[in-house]
C-alpha cells in the first residue's frame, strides 16, 4: 500500500532461545533447537549442557547431556530418574520424528596445566556417570550408574 508506514518491533529473544541456540549440536540442528527450546522453558536441576539431533538415513537419534555436579537445586536418586524421565518426554514430544534419545550425565576430570585436551593427543576432561537410551514408546531402562559418583551426587531421603 501506498503511503502506509509500518513500525519495525525488535523483542528479546527468551533465555530457552538463547540456550536452545548456544547448546544445540549435530547434523539437524533445526531439531536440537527446537527440542532446547521446550527443554529450557524449564530451569531443571541437573544443569542441561547440550541437546543434540543427528540424522543417519532414515533414522533420527536425539542426545542430551547434562552436568553430574553443582545441581541447581539438590536431589535425591529418585528426584534425578524422575527428571531423566521428564526430560526424555519432553525431547520426544518436542521432536515426533525422533525413534530414540540418549541421555549421559558428565563430570569433570582434572588434569594438569600444560595437559593437551584438544586434537590426537587429547586427554579427556569429563568422564560420563550416568547414561540411559530410550526408545520411543519406553520408559528409562538399566541404566549405567557410577556408583560412587551416585554416593556423593544425591541427597538421602525423600
Amino acid at each position: 500500500m501506498v503511503g502506509v508506514r509500518t513500525v519495525a518491533q525488535a523483542s528479546m529473544p527468551t533465555v530457552a532461545e538463547l540456550d536452545s541456540v548456544s547448546r544445540a549440536a549435530g547434523n539437524r540442528i533445526d531439531i536440537a533447537e527446537r527440542i532446547g527450546r521446550s527443554i529450557f522453558a524449564t530451569t531443571w536441576s541437573a544443569q542441561v549442557s547440550q541437546i543434540s539431533a543427528n540424522e543417519i538415513g532414515k533414522h533420527l537419534l536425539i542426545g542430551i547431556r547434562v552436568w553430574g555436579v553443582k545441581f541447581h537445586n539438590p536431589m535425591t536418586r529418585p528426584e534425578f530418574d524422575a527428571e531423566v524421565a521428564a526430560l526424555v518426554s519432553r525431547a520426544f514430544a518436542a521432536a515426533p520424528e525422533a525413534e530414540e534419545i540418549d541421555l549421559w550425565a558428565s563430570v569433570p576430570i582434572e588434569v594438569g596445566k600444560g595437559v593437551v585436551v584438544s586434537g590426537d593427543l587429547a586427554k579427556p576432561t569429563t568422564r560420563t556417570v550416568y547414561s540411559t537410551s530410550v526408545r520411543r514408546g519406553q520408559k528409562p531402562q538399566a541404566p549405567y550408574w557410577d556408583q560412587d559418583w551416585a554416593r556423593v551426587a544425591f541427597k538421602s531421603g525423600p
